[in-house]
């Protein structure tokens, strides 16, 4: 299926869950925060919370520094 990640329209596997889509990236939860349609998803939620055909999903990488 397809969302828009970050801008660019890309295909997923169909009835990803936020978790789902993170680890089809590669990207560490504990990293990131992540929006779907502009509405915040928290980790908690990473698991139950299955994407759609179409929405539009903005993943923030946190950078350290010191």
């Amino acid at each position: 299926m397809q969302v828009k990640l970050n801008g660019e329209i890309r295909e997923i596997p169909e009835g990803s869950s936020v978790a789902g889509l993170l680890a089809h990236l590669g990207v560490k939860a504990q990293r990131v925060a992540v929006e779907v349609n502009e509405a915040v998803v928290t980790k908690d939620r990473y698991d139950g919370h299955t994407l759609r055909p179409g929405d539009s999903v903005e993943i923030v990488a946190f950078v350290g520094g010191g």
